[in-house]
């Protein structure tokens, strides 16, 4: 089963409202405790992406401002790596992990070991197998749903339209379940191809290339993330055809994209990743002071297009 679309307002309430109590009750803990100063390790499947870069900015701050250390890696989307990383952090004593899995299944020995050694784990956008305290993460299907409900509406509500997939991750797989849910509401809407741009600008332009001159009838394109859909506005762009896109994320760089005059890119479902990182600490202090703490805690997401755009910022 997938969470129901959310009202946007309330969404929102229920977020603030989580992360405050999250916040409040953990930071009154370490406040209580007196004790060594916290050290947090978070392993990333990458940092070559402003989402994930952003979501390192976040946690800096947030540590800083409860005095905690913080330990970040980069898996460069190599699970091995990913687990290795891990084993190194627990040799340093973390107190709590912040695991953004690379692999959701191939994490999970490296998880087993964090709690055998007695750290609080708490997977951030990407749930992760094993014994995990808590996961924090985006509504993607509701994501994909969203974007691609405009997009299908945005193309007159028929035509053909393709996907620009990724790595096949839960939040990835996700995002296009919920898209191929909300196209199949169209029946005169038609997938006509789907292909991996691997979530980077080089290669979804490539990709996006060979769709646009395989498909001459192609209308709009849903990319899963901004980082491809960049690649994917360039040679739409470059094509001189009027193919609308949709994607998912919020990044910097597409929310200033889709405001330039006649733009092509007219959407993307928004993230929060700052949210994100703020709750995963707040619920993993809260986890290690002796708190019960929820298992999951989905995070809405937001449409952003030419409307809306000029007020957002992650």
């Amino acid at each position: 089963m997938h969470t129901a679309l959310s009202t946007p307002a309330s969404g929102r309430r229920a977020a603030r409202a989580l992360r405050a109590a999250a916040l409040s009750l953990a930071l009154g803990a370490a406040s209580a405790a007196h004790a060594a100063p916290l050290k947090i390790g978070m392993t990333f499947q990458e940092l070559n992406n402003p989402y994930f870069v952003t979501m390192q900015k976040a946690l800096d701050e947030a540590a800083a401002s409860i005095g905690a250390q913080v330990i970040v890696t980069d898996a460069h989307h190599d699970v091995s790596k990913q687990v290795s990383d891990v084993e190194d952090m627990l040799q340093k004593k973390i107190d709590i992990l912040l695991v953004n899995p690379t692999d959701s299944t191939g994490i999970q020995s490296a998880v087993v070991s964090a709690k055998k050694a007695g750290a609080v784990v708490v997977a951030v956008d990407a749930n992760a197998n094993g014994p995990v305290d808590a996961f924090v993460g985006s509504k993607n299907f509701d994501a994909g749903a969203m974007s691609c409900d405009y997009l299908a509406k945005a193309i007159g509500g028929g035509g053909e339209v393709a996907i620009l997939d990724g790595i096949p991750v839960v939040p990835i797989l996700e995002r296009v379940r919920g898209c191929r849910a909300a196209l199949a509401k169209f029946p005169n809407v038609r997938i006509v191809d789907v292909q991996n741009g691997r979530q980077e600008r080089a290669s979804a332009l490539a990709v996006t290339e060979n769709m646009i001159q395989a498909h001459p009838l192609l209308k709009g394109v849903f990319s899963v993330n901004d980082g491809g859909s960049m690649g994917a506005l360039s040679a739409i762009e470059a094509s001189g055809r009027d193919i609308k896109l949709t994607s998912v994320d919020g990044a910097p760089e597409a929310i200033a994209a889709m405001q330039k005059p006649n733009s092509k890119f007219i959407e993307t479902s928004a993230q929060f990743p700052r949210d994100q990182i703020r709750l995963a600490i707040g619920i993993g202090l809260a986890k290690k002071w002796g708190a019960n703490v929820p298992k999951a805690i989905p995070v809405d997401v937001k449409r952003i297009d030419k409307g809306n755009a000029k007020t957002f910022s992650w």
